[in-house]
């Protein structure tokens, strides 16, 4: 068991101060505009060395401000996945800051082309509560690999875990270098001219952070989350893909914006699909009040879920509960899995993204049902196919669109450090993660050296017969 956490900030800071660091940085920015290895380095590893000697403070403090969160759940996604970005991005950084040879078309030619990654200057990182050191770290790590400075708006109910966090990085890196700001909000943080602005949060709140960064033409990456469909063919070991399906849909209580939204599995499936997820779920906890089962993080969330179930039912759905005991339980804000059958259009379970946990199940016969309901929809975050068909594979991903794919497993496309994350659409745009992350936090800045004695002053006026013949090579040569 871990010390009471303890903290160092008394007071939030307010717009003031979120101005001062801003404009601390960027005059950081001007006195060293491109950080060189080593201090890129030291950043990322000053970052790593916070999670790695204060893993259980900020387990505890993340399950303070969910009232409840397994130590072993916060570990293993709020600090070995942001700690093994870290380390990814420092293994492959000096490859990423090399300038990148271009290649000169033949009529330019002695000049030479390269593309110089450069820092972009102030980042602004904002994130949500539902995994609040993952979705901080994981694009701070592309941001100060890219030479950025950075700051950081941690969301309202994860207060607990900011203003650890805030202590921490205080006492390792410089305010000049990253600052998180507990207590700062929205409309202190969101308006300042950034270089770059990273959000992840919900579609709506998405478009007013884009249409606020729009003032200051500020450059935005979106991270959204939505409806991510999930299917599951009749060549597929169904108690398989129980397994790994009621894993990615009920860790953190399903509250988790690439979780499965809802289920597609083969007509005449349900009910032993049920019956596999109810054996499974009751391997992992021993009842809705097991500690390893997560509470839903406040009470707006809590009451919002018990609503939109008692919609659906209202509305037809039946409701089969995975866990023995009660339905919920208000005093820790903790409710039951459930899959949700009989679902339709008008309840509010199929309409908005449900974040928590419960899972709507329909039936198919064809796959073209499914890919023709996908497509009539927003392009979700992640799209889910169980199937050992690779021609089956290949057909549903050519003919749908998602921010992500994961095939034969769910949620695990995330943890990739060597592939871009992000959305389309209405789940987000632009990306973090891997070299796409380092770019994107970057200005590819094109340079072009012209040679001392160019071919191209051939092409200068007066225009004559030299002028001509030139041109004529030009246009007739593809060379």
């Amino acid at each position: 068991m871990s010390q009471p956490v303890e903290y160092l900030h008394e007071n939030p800071p307010g717009q003031s101060d979120a101005r001062r660091i801003f404009e601390k940085q960027r005059a950081a920015c001007r006195a060293d505009p491109y950080p060189d290895y080593a201090t890129r380095v030291e950043n990322l590893k000053n970052l790593e060395h916070i999670l790695v000697e204060h893993q259980d403070a900020i387990a505890e403090a993340i399950s303070l401000d969910f009232g409840n969160r397994a130590c072993q759940e916060s570990k293993l996604v709020d600090v070995f996945l942001p700690l093994d970005s870290l380390r990814y991005c420092r293994k492959n950084l000096r490859r990423w800051m090399k300038p990148q040879r271009r290649k000169v078309s033949v009529w330019f030619k002695p000049a030479r082309n390269t593309v110089l990654p450069q820092p972009k200057g102030v980042v602004g990182v904002i994130a949500p509560w539902n995994y609040p050191l993952f979705l901080v770290v994981s694009p701070l790590a592309s941001a100060l690999a890219a030479g950025n400075r950075c700051m950081v708006k941690m969301a309202s109910n994860s207060q607990n875990l900011c203003r650890l966090f805030a202590d921490l990085v205080a006492k390792e890196l410089d305010e000049d270098t990253l600052a998180v700001l507990p207590g700062v909000r929205a409309s202190e943080f969101t308006p300042l001219p950034w270089d770059h602005l990273v959000f992840t949060g919900s579609p709506e709140s998405g478009k007013t952070v884009m249409k606020t960064a729009a003032d200051n033409l500020t450059p935005v990456t979106l991270e959204l989350g939505g409806k991510s469909p999930t299917v599951v063919c009749d060549d597929f070991d169904l108690e398989a893909a129980a397994a790994r399906i009621v894993f990615g849909k009920f860790v953190n209580a399903g509250q988790t914006c690439v979780g499965p939204d809802y289920l597609f599995l083969p007509e005449g499936k349900v009910a032993e699909f049920a019956g596999h997820c109810r054996d499974i779920m009751a391997k992992r906890y021993a009842g809705l009040d097991d500690p390893a089962y997560t509470s839903i993080a406040d009470e707006k969330s809590f009451r919002r879920l018990l609503d939109w179930l008692e919609d659906a039912r209202e509305k037809g759905a039946s409701v089969s509960k995975l866990l023995a005991g009660p339905d919920h339980e208000a005093a820790h804000r903790k409710i039951a899995p459930m899959l949700v059958t009989g679902v339709n259009e008008e309840m509010v379970l199929m309409q908005e993204e449900i974040f928590g946990p419960f899972l709507p199940v329909m039936t198919y016969r064809s796959i073209d049902e499914v890919l023709d309901y996908i497509n009539e929809r927003e392009r979700p975050l992640a799209l889910y196919l169980f199937t050992r068909d690779k021609a089956l594979q290949d057909r549903v991903i050519k003919n749908t669109l998602s921010g992500g794919v994961c095939l034969n497993d769910c949620v695990l496309h995330a943890a990739q450090h060597d592939m871009p994350f992000g959305g389309i659409g209405n789940s987000g745009m632009g990306q973090y993660h891997g070299p796409e992350g380092f770019n994107e936090l970057s200005k590819l800045r094109p340079v072009f050296r012209q040679a001392l004695h160019p071919a191209t002053a051939l092409l200068h006026p007066p225009y004559g017969k030299v002028w001509n013949f030139v041109y004529r090579l030009m246009m007739r040569f593809d060379i």
